[in-house]
């Protein structure tokens, strides 16, 4: 969406950017890894097909995404590519019954070497925080593959429990209401947080 665009969140240890074109060649490569096709639920791409989808995601109003970037790496000096460690999202979508704004919610780490730091833990807070703050997000879910075990620990500590399990998708659906904004349970899981312009 073109709402985030220019948009860059600073975390503790990550920072979350823009999906921009210049990203497209590695997020292309990671999307390569049957694991991670399978853990996401997604369908290989080709590069072209991967563009068209940057483009998607820019310009879809009901779509929100950043590219997560390793902030150690990233004071190193180190270009921006080479800090990439994964990506979270929103779809966007109106409740039926009251017309407010809820979100599907992901997160994927796809480096290896960044996992088990706790960059999707900070990395899914800021972006739950993100929507509560500028998109007036008034609930959440998280769609888990069966057998995501890291990932249904992580949407369960931050507060979101158990909606429903479809034997037909193989995946289990949480669902999180945020009663306050924004909330303790998110601010607790940051250390620090700031809304910068990117450009």
């Amino acid at each position: 969406m073109r709402t985030n665009w220019n948009t860059k969140i600073i975390g503790k240890d990550v920072v979350l950017v823009p999906y921009q074109r210049k990203h497209v060649p590695k997020y292309h490569e990671w999307m390569k890894s049957e694991q991670l096709q399978e853990l996401t639920g997604s369908e290989p791409l080709t590069l072209e097909e991967e563009y068209c989808m940057q483009v998607s995601w820019r310009e879809d109003a009901d779509k929100c995404t950043f590219i997560i970037l390793d902030k150690v790496d990233l004071n190193k000096g180190l270009d921006e590519i080479d800090c990439m460690v994964g990506d979270t999202n929103l779809f966007l979508s109106k409740d039926e019954d009251n017309g407010q704004t809820v979100a599907e919610a992901e997160i994927m780490i796809a480096e290896g070497g960044a996992r088990g730091k706790g960059f999707g833990q900070q990395a899914i807070s800021l972006m739950l925080l993100y929507g509560l703050q500028v998109l007036d997000i008034t609930k959440y879910r998280a769609k888990i593959k069966f057998g995501n075990t890291p990932s249904e620990k992580l949407f369960a500590k931050l507060g979101f429990t158990l909606e429903s399990k479809s034997e037909v998708f193989e995946e289990t659906t949480f669902v999180w209401e945020p009663v306050e904004k924004p909330t303790s349970i998110l601010n607790n899981n940051l250390a620090t947080e700031d809304f910068e312009n990117c450009q």
